[in-house]
């Protein structure tokens, strides 16, 4: 489970509750039917209305995305694994890989490996690896784009929930402690419009373009490293060439355990 997403969720409750409670507000007035209708309902019905239904059905993946904290190999550990694989190809071959393929778990470097296995040329395993990755940021750019569209809804519910309340609460001004409590509830709506886009729809777009970009560098690296493998190129080489990749920090430590092993 991606726990920033989950504690992000839980500090921005705490902040509005507490808030709201420093403020003499009760946390129960947050529990009003009609505001949650308009806010959560109406979201719903505006993103439906603004993306076809082959988008729609994607939603729920995209918060499992969002949610779900999916192991995924790090650069370091694949400037390992490729180095490893040179040696080996070195020494026993290209078609020695063909025993890796039961072995690795990333579809992605599952491909790379079979075509390069294969004996495909390197401007043919890099057109359809790239492909797959072009075609993996439209998916996730349309998911970011729903999140996008529903946090720019929101807001604008939250002030039609506003107006539909002081509406309701203008015309009952004979009792004024019922328009005061009208007047409360129809803000709710407000306040819950603001909150969903900007703490939660707004965030999670931007999760998700980033959780896209780090998965995007690394599959780069992968086609970088399958492709040095199936150009021939030394360990050291290929080593120095993916380490380029890494922050400073990190590459600095590496050297360290390189020349420390």
């Amino acid at each position: 489970m991606d726990k920033t997403s989950i504690i992000g969720i839980i500090l921005g409750l705490i902040a509005v509750g507490v808030g709201m409670v420093l403020k003499g507000v009760g946390v129960a007035a947050l529990i009003n039917p009609a505001a949650l209708l308009i806010i959560f309902l109406g979201t719903a019905a505006s993103v439906i209305i603004a993306f076809p239904a082959s988008t729609i059905k994607n939603v729920p993946s995209y918060f499992r995305v969002l949610l779900k904290n999916d192991k995924q190999v790090e650069l370091p550990e694949l400037i390992e694994i490729f180095t490893e694989w040179s040696n080996q190809t070195r020494k026993e071959g290209l078609l020695s890989l063909e025993k890796q393929l039961k072995e690795t778990d990333d579809d992605f470097l599952s491909l790379g490996l079979q075509l390069a296995v294969d004996g495909q040329s390197p401007e043919f395993i890099r057109e359809i690896m790239l492909e797959r990755i072009y075609a993996m940021e439209s998916r996730h750019e349309e998911g970011a784009k729903v999140f996008e569209q529903a946090g720019t809804y929101a807001p604008t519910l939250g002030v039609l929930g506003a107006v539909i309340g002081l509406i309701a609460a203008l015309g009952n001004m004979e009792d004024m402690e019922a328009l005061g409590a009208a007047i409360s509830a129809a803000f709710i709506a407000t306040l819950l419009g603001i909150f969903t886009g900007y703490v939660l729809w707004h965030p999670f777009a931007n999760k998700l373009k980033q959780k896209s970009k780090k998965e995007v560098e690394i599959k780069e690296i992968m086609i970088e490293g399958i492709l040095s493998i199936t150009n021939g190129e030394s360990p050291t080489v290929i080593n120095e060439k993916l380490s380029s990749y890494l922050p400073s920090k990190e590459i600095s430590t590496m050297k360290q355990v390189s020349s420390d092993a």
